[in-house]
């Protein structure tokens, strides 16, 4: 009998009285949570299932002192405030129907039931609070322990519940996959096409999803290969590809975090427009937009002067320009972009009537402080007396 191992995140004394609140028997740990603590790795988030109705968890727990908030009620989820965390807890669900968008879903009595609508096996793995022990119906231990993304059931019934479950297994392959499922490869390369009807908001924030882990080259250029990447970025070609491998590679080397919009940005053409239309379909924020934008409009030349160019773009937009073309960051290690040590009112004061003239000059004397890496203060007044005498002559 599999147990769950020793983990930080059990030991919260919130959960605890959460457990004595539902009663034993009621509650148990599933999804993220369980699957994360038998890979060793950090826990965040803690959801729990319980064959108890929304509003029985709220009436226990009302009368356990625990302030529960009905964040999900429709869909059977109510969240507990409890020291060290909110977990929340949904009522077990079976699927009704399915239009490959949204389920309408029943609640369930049967902790299978429960398990057998959910996507992979190894996302379907449960926890009991008490003993420890791993409830695990479908084979999910050993698809964790051989490093298999596997859906339950028969993979091209469980994608036509929810399509977007294409990119969810491509994401989670790329997090924890080793070696590819073959029959979850076909549904989802024979099911692509119907990404097209989603919302582009859940696109969006599944492939940013993917590009935010540590290595998600290979999965994007399996799913290239596939014909899933053209569905959803049909910008991104072999060479863009390629160009993604060698961002990650970048971002490793410089020892820079791993950002999604810039390895997005190595997925479409240098082509500010392009990008632009890219972003508003993915509907990426407007921050996000505008760093997809500006790393398209790089140049071959952007490596010259790191900090030039800094100065023209900002710190993230040059950074990313910067690996996209084979430039070097260390430059801009511990630098802050400077402000211009000269306004046009000190120009006035030396006797330069207020209009064109005096933005002239102030370009001009920008111009050389910028070229001469941002001397100080002292050398920008002798940039400025040379201008002025340069003009008096």
């Amino acid at each position: 009998m599999a147990e769950l191992p020793h983990a930080e995140w059990t030991a919260r004394p919130g959960l605890a009285r959460l457990v004595d609140a539902l009663g034993h028997g009621n509650l148990r740990w599933v999804g993220g949570a369980v699957r994360d603590t038998l890979l060793g790795s950090p826990v965040q988030d803690i959801d729990a299932a319980t064959p108890l109705t929304p509003d029985g968890v709220i009436e226990r727990l009302d009368g356990a002192g625990i302030r529960a908030i009905p964040t999900g009620i429709d869909h059977g989820t109510v969240t507990a405030l409890v020291e060290g965390g909110n977990v929340e807890i949904t009522t077990l669900r079976k699927d009704v129907s399915t239009d490959g968008r949204r389920a309408t879903v029943a609640f369930a009595s049967e902790w299978q039931d429960d398990a057998a609508r959910r996507d992979f096996t190894i996302n379907a793995l449960y926890a009991d609070p008490t003993t420890g022990e791993i409830f695990d119906y479908f084979g999910g231990v050993d698809d964790l322990a051989a490093g298999r993304v596997r859906f339950i059931g028969d993979a091209r019934q469980r994608i036509r519940e929810d399509y977007l479950r294409i990119l969810r297994y491509f994401r989670f392959h790329a997090r924890f996959g080793d070696t590819p499922d073959a029959e979850a490869e076909a549904a989802c390369a024979e099911l692509a096409p119907s990404l097209k009807g989603l919302s582009r908001e859940r696109v969006g924030w599944e492939l940013i999803g993917l590009l935010a882990l540590a290595s998600p080259a290979p999965t994007i250029a399996r799913m290239r290969q596939l014909g899933v990447l053209q569905v959803i970025l049909p910008e991104a070609g072999s060479r863009e590809v390629d160009k993604l491998a060698d961002v990650v590679a970048a971002e490793r080397v410089s020892r820079v975090p791993a950002d999604p919009v810039r390895r997005l940005a190595a997925l479409l053409p240098p082509v500010p427009a392009v990008a632009e239309s890219a972003a508003a379909r993915l509907r990426l924020s407007r921050s996000q937009r505008h760093r997809l934008s500006c790393a398209a409009a790089r140049e071959v030349g952007d490596g010259r002067n790191a900090r030039t160019l800094a100065w023209r773009v900002g710190i993230d937009c040059a950074t990313d320009r910067l690996l996209l073309t084979g430039g070097d960051i260390a430059p801009l290690a511990g630098w802050t972009v400077p402000e211009m040590p000269l306004k046009g009112g000190e120009i006035v004061a030396r006797g330069v009537g207020a209009g064109p003239e005096v933005a002239r000059i102030l370009r001009n004397v920008e111009a050389r402080w910028v070229a001469e890496g941002f001397p100080d203060r002292a050398r920008v007044e002798a940039i400025l007396a040379e201008e002025l005498e340069r003009r008096a002559g």
